[in-house]
């Protein structure tokens, strides 16, 4: 590609050391910009020398109580018609029960919570978490108890 330039211009050319100096005053000790880590480069160290922590994510009780009841269930097993097999399996109610210790505010409130997933998933028709516990599969019930944690950690609660 040709590019005439029109030698009749109003423009003044630019003196480059001038340009240069100009700049020079405006910052006199210019600090080069740091090069972009590379994606597989640790975190920057902290002001203080030590690397940066990763940000941290704070479990609200209600998720703990799910998650812990979640793995109640997957490490004793999962029960139906009964609150504790005597093998040690549970029913949701009772993985629930066992993960909160008490009768507690995040207890009910991770109840309500799962059983809102139960209606979501399988009919408004649930009334209690036992009678929809009894009522569904294994893969069906633990499809709502991850439905809910995920619910609860999107809400922070």
């Amino acid at each position: 590609m040709n590019t005439r330039t029109n030698t009749d211009t109003d423009f003044t050319p630019v003196d480059q050391e001038m340009y240069a100096k100009a700049f020079q005053l405006l910052d006199p000790d210019p600090t080069p910009e740091p090069a972009a880590p590379a994606a597989s480069a640790a975190p920057a160290p902290a002001p203080s020398g030590r690397p940066a922590a990763p940000p941290v994510r704070l479990t609200g009780p209600v998720e703990k109580t799910l998650t812990d009841a979640l793995a109640l269930l997957d490490t004793h097993g999962w029960a139906r018609f009964t609150l504790v097999h005597p093998d040690g399996a549970r029913c949701s109610i009772g993985a629930l029960r066992a993960a909160a210790g008490a009768r507690n505010a995040a207890y009910c409130d991770a109840g309500n919570l799962l059983l809102d997933e139960a209606r979501r998933q399988h009919g408004k028709k649930w009334e209690t978490i036992p009678s929809w516990n009894d009522s569904h599969t294994g893969a069906q019930v633990r499809s709502v108890w991850e439905a809910a944690i995920r619910r609860a950690r999107h809400m922070n609660i």
